[in-house]
């Protein structure tokens, strides 16, 4: 299980000391609940990909339903051009030509030798016959998007399991050692600083927000994990965002550090988490389980990078 390397890890050193100092216990559980943050991070980026694939699934189903409809209207003129074919020719031969074709080029090809059909009547059963493999293909389509997607909830649900197992154990790790309480000092004494446009839309709103509960997979408005702060600030600034740190990553402008203004993003631990950036080197973030949205150093952990929506 994802996250218990740092569990493990701290249970013998219980057993060795029998009154481990805060700042040991501390280290250990802020280990374990990164580790778990990145399986939550793992669980949003799935989430994301299920909803991208319903897209492209409800896509392809309005595809199948349009040719549906273009070959019902088609239908009935390529049938007549079959009919006449059929009496003009006195054999079954011209029918079988037409309706066994291996393709719409090849179908145009042999029904050349047929002079009594028109070039206007051979385009019609060319385009009839293109619809049908048009039709074909959007259907072997959907059923692999759709077998995507089963694949992917059941990934998801797995993740799910892992992530309630995992914070089942860091609680009780945490009733069995004395941990330091959260700290209420979440604004660090900052106030919201007066920036403009979008980006000071998305910084007020992520102060608002400070002192609620980190709750995995969430993206408000009484709890957030960290991509769902980021995500639901940008959105109150009409800028769309994943809710995922590694995809959100591929969606902004990535910047250098002499360039950070407020409301730009900061990304940790390998697309691991991301918190807000909003000046004088601090930072918005839901930490992780257990904590709640609040003020940080920017440099709380080593950055992996800064993008700026847009």
């Amino acid at each position: 299980m994802i996250g218990a390397s740092a569990l493990a890890t701290l249970v013998p050193a219980c057993a060795a000391h029998a009154d481990p100092t805060p700042a040991e216990v501390q280290s250990q559980i802020e280990k374990a609940s990164n580790e778990l943050e990145d399986v939550i991070e793992a669980y949003n980026g799935i989430n994301e990909d299920i909803k991208t694939t319903q897209s492209k699934v409800a896509d392809v189903a309005a595809r199948i339903k349009t040719i549906t409809e273009q070959i019902t209207e088609v239908e009935s003129d390529v049938q007549t051009v079959v009919t006449a074919a059929y009496r003009g020719s006195g054999n079954l031969r011209t029918v079988s030509i037409i309706l066994g074709a291996g393709s719409a080029d090849g179908l145009l090809d042999q029904m050349t030798t047929l002079k009594h059909i028109t070039r206007s009547q051979q385009r019609d059963i060319a385009s009839y016959n293109q619809l049908r493999a048009d039709l074909e293909q959007e259907n072997d389509r959907y059923a692999t998007l759709m077998a995507d997607q089963t694949t992917q909830q059941r990934q998801l649900a797995d993740r799910k399991t892992t992530i309630e197992g995992n914070i089942r154990d860091l609680e009780t790790l945490k009733r069995k050692v004395s941990t330091p309480p959260v700290s209420s000092d979440v604004s660090r004494g900052t106030k919201t600083p007066a920036v403009s446009g979008a980006a000071g839309k998305a910084v007020s709103f992520a102060y608002a927000q400070l002192g609620k509960p980190y709750v995995w997979g969430a993206d408000g408005p009484s709890g957030y994990d960290c991509s769902g702060l980021t995500m639901a600030a940008w959105s109150r600034a009409g800028v769309s965002l994943p809710h995922n740190a590694k995809q959100q990553w591929g969606k902004v402008a990535h910047i250098q550090r002499g360039s950070l203004q407020p409301g730009d993003l900061v990304f940790y631990r390998s697309l691991g988490h991301v918190g807000i950036y909003v000046g004088n080197g601090n930072i918005i973030h839901a930490p992780h389980t257990g904590d709640v949205v609040r003020v940080a150093d920017v440099d709380i952990m080593s950055p992996y990078g800064y993008g700026r929506p847009r």
